[in-house]
């Protein structure tokens, strides 16, 4: 048995691996339950007592040489594959392409941006709602259109739970807590029951923008609103105000900036009237202040609201709302140099 142990010495001594799967393999071979050394300590029952001792001590030092041999391989090819650490070697040949956010929230982050540097903070809600948020602190009538199933996606009737159909919702929350000075812009994607088409859809995204404080007035209001025209759609861009009507601001208006892409001289886009509408606005109506806890004899606001698709559009001409939400890599990717 000193014969086997002395070769399995000399075999041992003389190893060599180019690889960790090699070592691996020598490992396995020589001490694995079923390799060469493991095999001959069990044969060292067969032992006879007096030989037991010597026998005993140069299976040890066989075990212990093979194993510091193995160890020694392993981490000789370890050093070896150095060059290749941090390597992913499965990843593909190809190019990975670049990806770039949607245009949505790249205009979102521009719109939120602009109001930022006028003091507003941003201020989030639930988008599934209850009446009061969404309607009754609005002073929306109990027979207004807009609670009609045709126009609100409602899941309980009683109580009332929906989905919301604006982010005012937010600003009516936001004013039963706080108390003035208030100045938030509300960012968030709203619901309506709407037909899906080129021109709408039944979800969309808004960003709505409330100031309240004492002594807000109109020329308040046009002056933001003129700002942010300009920069979001260039210095030149002029702005009109026309009367509308919104149960929760009075007076109201409709604004319209000109043209951007005939400079307000007329074309198919603006209809030849030089001007495209892009948002509502207002003073903060006094039964909304009274409904939310703020004394309208001592506050007043303004409140407006726009539609990021429809800026969206206005900036990249995208004639498609559909295009938005489908997700079409073709159309995505024009937008990677937009941020």
């Amino acid at each position: 048995m000193l014969d086997k142990i002395n070769r399995l010495k000399e075999e041992i001594a003389a190893l060599t691996a180019s690889d960790a799967a090699a070592v691996e393999a020598l490992r396995i071979k020589y001490l694995s339950k079923k390799g060469s050394v493991s095999l001959l300590f069990n044969d060292f029952r067969e032992v006879a007592p007096q030989d037991k001792k010597a026998i005993g001590q140069a299976l040890n030092e066989l075990k212990t040489m093979a194993t510091e041999k193995i160890n020694s391989l392993r981490e000789s090819t370890e050093t070896t594959d150095a060059a290749t650490d941090g390597l992913d070697l499965t990843r593909t040949a190809s190019p990975i392409a670049l990806g770039t956010r949607h245009p949505l929230s790249i205009v979102r982050e521009e719109i939120i941006a602009i109001f930022r540097r006028l003091g507003f903070t941003i201020a989030e809600g639930p988008e599934i709602e209850d009446d009061w948020h969404v309607f009754s602190s609005l002073n929306f009538a109990p027979d207004h259109p807009a609670r009609d199933m045709q126009d609100t996606f409602f899941i309980n009737r009683e109580p009332d739970v929906l989905l919301r159909t604006h982010t005012s919702s937010v600003q009516s929350r936001v004013m039963e807590r706080q108390k003035p000075p208030i100045r938030i812009i509300c960012p968030g994607r709203v619901y309506r029951n709407e037909a899906i088409s080129a021109r709408a859809h039944c979800f969309f995204h808004q960003v709505e923008a409330l100031y309240v404080d004492k002594n807000v007035s109109f020329a308040d209001l046009k002056q933001t609103l003129l700002y942010f025209a300009q920069e979001m759609f260039g210095p030149e861009t002029q702005i009109r105000l026309r009367p509308s009507y919104f149960p929760f601001t009075e007076p109201s208006a409709e604004m319209d900036i000109s043209c951007n892409l005939c400079g307000g001289k007329g074309c198919s886009f603006c209809k030849g009237t030089g001007w495209v509408e892009i948002l509502g606005c207002g003073m903060v109506d006094p039964n909304v202040l009274e409904a939310c806890g703020i004394d309208p004899n001592v506050y007043s606001g303004f409140a407006l609201g726009m539609g990021v698709e429809r800026i969206t559009n206005l900036k990249y001409q995208v004639k498609d709302l559909r295009m938005f939400s489908e997700n079409d890599q073709r159309f995505l990717e024009e937008f990677q140099a937009a941020h």
